[in-house]
């Protein structure tokens, strides 16, 4: 039992959500290695939810609301930590959730599906028929004709850059959570939240709901006035660990 009074009391628990999500075969082994390297960024950035993060979160909230065919792609990292979070959330969208797998295999794709439906979905997809993504070289090459394949915006939390890539050259808005600001999926997303997404996806649930009933006017312009490489140059200078020891010289 973790104690709450425990200074890493939130960090602790997430932990222990992906590695248990690890022992039932939810999670793949990098999938572990992937939560630590976001871990340290999220250290680096105060466990909070930053500015340029608010701002990402906004124009996501509004492409969301836009949309005419918004999925959610789920791998098991986000099954383990927010499987409630997103299906909350494609409920405000009326969008779809799909399972997308690097290290896939059908045990891991049954019981992320059952982990989703046990949190309240009625449909999953990428349980079934398949479509390959021309250009892509690794095993998320595949999508639900009926989600990713055919969508016009997707949410990919903690993706990779590859498909990121390649589902932006195919015309669609690209949604990432993603803590390093660094990488090759913010950098090719058309919106990078840099956050954590135990945070993230409650907080965009919430701007959602406060977004849904603005004009299509204000929605559009939110989207124009949003600039995803200078966000994540504000989140870069974020990072300058000096702030945390002064004493450090400057590189």
């Amino acid at each position: 039992m973790i104690s709450r009074d425990h200074p890493r009391y939130h960090s602790l628990i997430q932990r222990e959500k992906i590695t248990d999500a690890w022992r039932k075969g939810i999670l793949a082994d990098s999938g572990m290695i992937a939560h630590g390297r976001g871990e340290a960024f999220d250290y680096l950035l105060g466990e909070e939810t930053t500015e340029p993060a608010r701002k990402a979160i906004k124009a996501a909230a509004a492409a969301l609301i836009l949309a005419e065919n918004p999925v959610i792609s789920v791998n098991g990292n986000t099954a383990a930590l927010v499987p409630a979070e997103v299906v909350e959330l494609a409920g405000e969208i009326g969008g779809k959730i799909e399972i997308n797998l690097f290290h896939r295999t059908e045990k891991r794709v049954k019981l992320i599906e059952e982990v989703l439906r046990e949190h309240g979905a009625s449909e999953v997809l990428g349980t079934g028929k398949l479509m390959h993504i021309d250009g892509i070289m690794s095993p998320r090459a595949t999508a639900s004709p009926e989600g990713i394949y055919s969508a016009d915006t997707v949410l990919v939390p903690l993706e990779d850059g590859d498909r990121t890539e390649i589902l932006r050259k195919s015309g669609k808005t690209v949604i990432t959570v993603d803590l390093n600001p660094l990488s090759r999926t913010s950098r090719m997303a058309s919106i990078s939240i840099t956050d954590n997404i135990v945070r993230a996806v409650p907080a965009l649930i919430d701007a959602v709901r406060e977004l849904r009933d603005a004009p299509r006017e204000e929605l559009e312009g939110i989207l124009r006035k949003f600039d995803n490489t200078e966000n994540l140059r504000e989140t870069i200078k974020l990072l300058d660990i000096r702030r945390y020891n002064p004493e450090i010289e400057s590189p």
